[in-house]
């Protein structure tokens, strides 16, 4: 652009060389203009920890740092004020504003023992919260991190059109520079001035300003609306991978359904005192985090710690293993059960609700049913799923009969049960042997391993591990299945936008360079066909950032 206007200057044509540097820095102020509306999104998330925070020290409020708050604290949390840290409400009940999280306007309720993350806002009456995790490993913190970074992962057509501006610039300088001598070789009337004007509206034409600037602002416009949806992508590579998903694969408890378990009833067999072997089971089930044991801490109440457990052990896709008395106790599934060769007289095929199977010193001991309910948007999110044409799978390690329950209200194409962590990861691997392309959403550690197989791994965030969340490549902030048919809809939007900026790019660029180099086209046509079609490019890719999803 400097080259040009110094030579529409060189010869005299002073108007056209002035609307070169106009019309330049016009565009350069519409771009930056919507590079700060789309940080504004993410800067938004950035805004959200409070720098202080108000803690109860002797029955006293004092105000500290929050970077220094330490775990076990009590934080006092006012009507309005944002929450610093995450923890664990210790007030009978408390509103919250989840939206810069979550993405969701409605005021989320919580009870006392609930989790609360930083970022919520309290809405009515004092709260207290005790601090459970450290400031800088908070979910909001950790948010914070994957939005930051993101940027830095760039989609393959972002790469290629970096690439290709390195080697395209010097190339069309030293092409513009041969229109201007070469002629004087091959023309009879070669006029000098004639030759610099054509070479300098091909100069002005042949910048790539509108590709450089409108796809990478087209790919941070579709992390910015994901974003302010409750989805982070970790890296706009990700939102070209998803566009592209055949296949959605995802876990059952706590993805499609709440992953909040209630105890339906209990069964003993004869000889076995309920309460004890419950009392058990209460205490063996406290070493696990699984949902189940929840559950049954729910339905016995408190541990009793003063029982001898030792040699405690977790058998991943089993249950659990422990010695008390000197006696063999086993809780899991079935599976468990013929693992260590316990015999049972029931058709526990034959029941929809989830197991949990006891055995003490080698004899069954009982059964314990447990049920979860069915997210209210799981349903809605299938249908969606299934207009995109994208097939869903449903692979979990509970029981076949409640998999293939859950899978026919929800009307997903295939489900299979009873599954340990390995015969997930070989499941996505028998769809991606068909060269299909796999979304895995799961939320438990052991569907890390399956996430990061997966062509784009999707956590739930809320009630998500951390394994999980640092694995995925997408992370769904509020645990609701209906955003991921939204992220894969984003994803397209997104793709969908870039392609038609670098198609009006190329073509317009085209016929003007055709109409410039056979002298046809003045510079006020080469500006409109490098800083018309960069506005026009800025302007259609700041659309995904006003669409609803």
């Amino acid at each position: 652009m400097g080259i040009a206007t110094i030579g529409a200057f060189a010869i005299g044509e002073y108007p056209e060389g002035v609307a070169v540097m106009l019309f330049y820095a016009v565009g350069e102020v519409f771009q930056s203009m919507a590079v700060t509306r789309a940080k504004g999104n993410i800067k938004a998330l950035l805004d959200q920890r409070p720098d202080e925070v108000t803690i109860m020290e002797n029955n006293q409020p004092k105000t500290i740092k929050a970077k220094e708050t330490k775990i076990g604290d009590v934080i006092q949390l006012k009507p309005g004020e944002k929450l610093a840290l995450d923890g664990e409400l210790l007030s009978d009940s408390a509103s919250f504003n989840t939206a810069a999280l979550t993405g969701e306007s409605k005021p989320d309720t919580k009870n006392k023992g609930e989790v609360v993350l930083a970022g919520m806002i309290n809405m009515n009456s004092i709260a207290l919260v005790k601090v459970t995790t450290a400031y800088e490993d908070s979910k909001l913190s950790k948010i914070l991190e994957l939005v930051q970074n993101a940027t830095a992962q760039k989609a393959p057509t972002e790469l290629f059109i970096r690439k290709f501006a390195k080697i395209y610039t010097p190339i069309v300088v030293f092409l513009a520079i041969g229109i201007t001598f070469l002629p004087y070789f091959f023309v009879s009337d070669y006029l000098f001035r004639d030759w610099l004007y054509r070479a300098l509206i091909f100069l002005v034409i042949s910048c790539p300003c509108a590709l450089v600037i409108s796809i990478p602002l087209g790919y941070f416009g579709g992390i910015g609306a994901a974003s302010r949806n409750g989805i982070l992508f970790k890296g706009s590579n990700f939102l070209d991978s998803i566009a592209e998903i055949q296949n959605v694969v995802m876990d059952k408890t706590g993805t499609m359904t709440e992953g909040v378990f209630k105890v339906q009833e209990v069964n003993m067999a004869s000889g076995f005192n309920k309460d004890e072997i419950m009392q058990l089971v209460n205490l063996l089930e406290s070493k696990s985090t699984h949902p189940v044991a929840t559950a049954i801490h729910n339905y016995v109440g408190e541990i009793n710690y003063s029982i001898p457990m030792e040699n405690v052990e977790e058998i991943a896709g089993h249950g659990l293993k422990a010695t008390v008395n000197g006696k063999e106790l086993l809780v899991g599934n079935f599976k468990l059960m013929d693992k260590f060769n316990v015999s049972y007289d029931i058709n526990h095929a034959n029941i929809v609700y989830t197991l949990i199977a006891v055995a003490y010193d080698k004899k069954f001991a009982g059964y314990i049913t447990i049920a979860d309910s069915i997210k209210t948007d799981a349903k809605e999110t299938v249908d969606n799923l299934h207009k995109m044409g994208v097939k869903a799978t449903m692979l979990s390690g509970d029981k076949g009969t409640v998999v293939k329950y859950v899978a026919d209200q929800l009307g997903i194409d295939n489900a299979f049960g009873d599954l340990l962590p390995e015969d997930k990861v070989n499941k996505v691997k028998e769809i991606k042997a068909k060269n299909q392309t796999v979304a895995f959403v799961g939320d438990g550690v052991n569907d890390a391993p399956v996430v990061a197989l997966s062509d784009v791994g999707i956590a739930m965030g809320g009630l998500g591990s951390d394994a999980t969340i640092e694995t995925a490549d997408v992370v769904i902030q509020d645990d609701k299945p209906s955003k991921i048919p939204m992220a894969i809809n984003i994803g397209k939007q997104t793709k969908k936008i870039v392609w038609q900026n670098i198609i009006l790019a190329f073509a317009v660029k085209a016929v003007v360079l055709v109409l410039g180099a056979g002298g046809l086209a003045t510079m006020w046509e080469a500006v409109f066909a490098d800083v018309g079609v960069a506005l026009l490019a800025i302007l259609n890719a700041v659309r995904i950032q006003r669409m609803k999803f």
